[in-house]
């Protein structure tokens, strides 16, 4: 296992180079989390990625590449995010630590790792953050500024299952992706406005990673 330095250097200076500024307590929380999931992961698969170095990277920097996106479309107000299908809490319990005033619900099918989310909320003291276990598709409808996804489903499944928790005036997807995928975007249909394809780049992650922005296309 990395030594404890080594992986608060390496976070740092991946914040560094995301431009992101998180305090010393967050850092920590994030590392914490790191931890949980390593614990969890003995008994329960909550994720493939099981090395340290790579979880840091992979799961860690990679949420939190999408938490200056999120905030320049946040605009200075809270949100509301509804994170779908997030297995261990990607990226809905990272953006919990790096943004305090969201509301963030993560949904997912497998109670165990609903459960897992809802200890981690506990145990990081991530007051504002929710943990639902269920489909996303029959909850109940919702007023979520954002609705986000990391490898849950095809964009056209993904924003056809959740298209009731947007909240009614300018709510949107955001889907993170690795390559830009051509072929989903084509399948989505004519009611729906793809409006940015934002390219990320993930400290330390050799690979394509991108977010699709999406809303629903206002009637002529």
């Amino acid at each position: 296992m990395q030594p404890p330095e080594a992986r608060e250097s390496v976070l740092a200076r991946g914040l560094d180079q995301l431009g992101l500024a998180l305090d010393a307590d967050q850092q920590a929380r994030l590392l914490a989390y790191q931890d949980l999931i390593a614990k969890w992961n003995r008994v329960y698969n909550l994720t493939a990625v099981r090395d340290p170095a790579e979880m840091l990277t992979h799961h860690l920097l990679d949420s939190l590449s999408v938490v200056l996106p999120l905030r320049r479309h946040a605009a200075g107000r809270p949100l509301r995010l509804l994170d779908v299908g997030s297995g261990a809490g990607l990226p809905g319990v990272v953006l919990a630590i790096a943004e305090p005033g969201w509301q963030i619900t993560c949904v997912d099918t497998v109670g165990k790792k609903a459960s897992f989310i809802q200890q981690a909320a506990a145990e990081l003291g991530l007051r504002q953050l929710r943990s639902q276990h269920a489909r996303v598709e029959e909850l109940p409808p919702g007023g979520a500024d954002v609705v986000t996804s990391r490898a849950f489903a095809s964009l056209s499944d993904f924003t056809r299952l959740t298209a009731k928790h947007l909240a009614a005036a300018d709510g949107i997807w955001m889907a993170m992706k690795g390559k830009p995928p051509t072929a989903e975007i084509a399948e989505l249909p004519s009611t729906l406005d793809v409006f940015h394809v934002e390219p990320l780049q993930v400290p330390d992650l050799d690979a394509e990673r991108c977010l699709i922005w999406i809303r629903p296309r206002a009637a002529e």
